[in-house]
């Protein structure tokens, strides 16, 4: 709502059709690359701005890059105020050799010993979760909310555990899953880099870039005095805040990446790994179809 509310604000103050606002706002945002290219030809066709795609496309990879850059210094400053020291290099060879799975995923260089079989046991559950987000893709449209085919993807990987934990008392298999989950993580981050087109930024009309500029101090603001406030101004807030960057500006893996980088240095933090994948992953999603839709009714 707010970065819906400061895009529409300065479109309208600065001469543009707020509904650009809206495609520098929580469309491209939060929503990143895949939102903005949903409801890109919706604008272009239904309420006529031209280029909407385009628009959405190059203010989400802007997002993409200062959702990176902005997470680690925002989190590291939250910490340094709390007096907070950086683990020593004998704690983190201590972590990375004890074979715990409370915190698995956050140690992105950790070794693991995995086995054939877990590695095509993983991927039959990917694969089983592909094929319902395909399914669910060719109804929402037509019956439900219409969202990302990852959020669907998402969405049957969180029955599918619970299922196959409490009802068939099958024990996951954790470091098949985190291995695979750091791999495909450094690839989307590889691939999003490198079709990164950043030339398409500098040709930005001047009101449009200022949006986008004002959008990310209103993040780190955000990020700063509200998320970590809420979150109860602990180690574990201040990781969160780093995540809230990444995807409140790019895209879930990009916070993922963000909490990473400081649980590398600081240690753990099981709640932000907890809470955040299931916020920026899904359930934002969400709620951003249903505030979307609701300024769209205003706007018109």
């Amino acid at each position: 709502m707010v970065q819906n509310a400061v895009g529409v604000g300065l479109a309208t103050i600065l001469g543009l059709d707020p509904l650009i606002g809206l495609m520098t706002g929580s469309v491209t945002l939060t929503g990143g690359h895949g939102t903005a290219g949903a409801w890109g030809p919706t604008f272009e066709k239904e309420y006529g701005v031209m280029g909407a795609t385009t628009l959405g496309m190059a203010a989400a990879t802007f997002g993409l890059v200062f959702g990176g850059l902005i997470g680690g210094p925002v989190a590291r400053r939250l910490i340094n105020r709390q007096g907070r020291k950086p683990i020593s290099p004998e704690e983190i060879s201590n972590e990375n050799t004890n074979d715990n799975n409370d915190d698995i995923f956050e140690k992105a260089h950790r070794q693991r010993l995995i086995t054939a079989d877990n590695a095509v046991e993983t991927l039959a559950m990917f694969a089983a979760c592909l094929a319902f987000a395909e399914i669910m893709d060719s109804y929402d449209k037509q019956y439900l909310i219409d969202l990302p085919k990852f959020v669907w993807c998402l969405f049957f990987g969180v029955i599918l555990r619970n299922v196959l934990t409490s009802a068939f008392k099958i024990n996951m298999f954790d470091r098949a899953i985190d291995v695979f989950g750091n791999a495909s993580l450094s690839l989307f981050l590889a691939m999003a880099l490198l079709n990164l087109k950043l030339w398409e930024l500098t040709g930005m009309a001047g009101p449009v870039a200022i949006i986008l500029a004002v959008q990310v101090v209103v993040m780190i603001l955000y990020a700063t005095f509200v998320t970590y406030m809420v979150m109860g101004r602990d180690y574990d807030a201040a990781v969160l805040s780093a995540g809230h960057c990444g995807f409140g500006l790019g895209a879930t893996p990009t916070a993922v990446a963000n909490m990473q980088s400081i649980t590398q240095t600081f240690g753990s933090s099981h709640k932000a790994f907890l809470i955040v994948p299931m916020v920026g992953a899904f359930f934002v999603d969400i709620i951003n179809v249903i505030i979307l839709s609701g300024f769209l009714n205003f706007l018109k």
